[in-house]
């Protein structure tokens, strides 16, 4: 690629086009501290910076924000473009990428985050039956009593009370419906009560 001096904004050629900026020579300028540089850069790039960002991101806002942080990121290390790598604005929308894709993984995570603390600190529907037997009875009891009901029965009231997990996660955890993982649970609460004698 031949090297072309950049010139001032609005500066044609000899032939009369204006001259697209020398990315590399405004990095070059960039790493050396020239804000005038840095801002011929931003201006040559930034619509395909936030272009890219928004394919990544899908949200032109974030985007946006996005391409900031990526250009701040830029003027800090613009010092260490080595043009013998690769050219100049594929090196630019490899930061502009990166910065897109840790976004992306972040909301994702806190998604992640929001979603496992409501899950675990929503409160779990005890019927009367599990609450009568946790309340007048020793644990002992209730454990010997379970050896009463079936597998499938005792091991979805084992996660439910026992675990603390709701019948949504118990489903999930044993690879049910929601809805036999809630018979299963009715089930096995119904046979406890008459096993233990605890009324209803």
């Amino acid at each position: 690629m031949e090297q072309v001096r950049p010139l001032a904004a609005g500066v044609p050629s000899p032939e009369g086009a204006p001259v697209a900026p020398d990315l590399a020579d405004l990095l070059r300028a960039c790493g050396r501290g020239d804000q005038s540089a840095f801002a011929q850069l931003y201006d040559a790039t930034a619509s395909r910076a936030v272009g890219l960002a928004v394919r990544v991101v899908r949200d032109p806002a974030q985007a946006e924000e996005v391409a900031q942080e990526a250009f701040l990121e830029i003027w800090k290390t613009s010092g260490r473009f080595d043009p013998a790598k690769g050219s100049p604005l594929g090196w630019l929308l490899t930061i502009v990428h990166r910065k897109a894709v840790d976004r992306v993984r972040s909301a994702e995570a806190s998604t992640r985050r929001d979603t496992t603390y409501h899950q675990r600190n929503q409160p779990v529907e005890h019927d009367s039956t599990a609450e009568a037997a946790t309340a007048s009875l020793e644990a002992r009891r209730v454990r010997q009593a379970l050896t009463g009901l079936t597998p499938v029965q005792r091991e979805a009231l084992e996660l439910a009370y026992f675990g603390g997990y709701t019948h949504t996660e118990v489903a999930t955890m044993l690879e049910l419906p929601v809805g036999t993982a809630k018979t299963r649970i009715r089930d096995g609460l119904i046979r406890l009560r008459d096993t233990m004698g605890v009324s209803s």
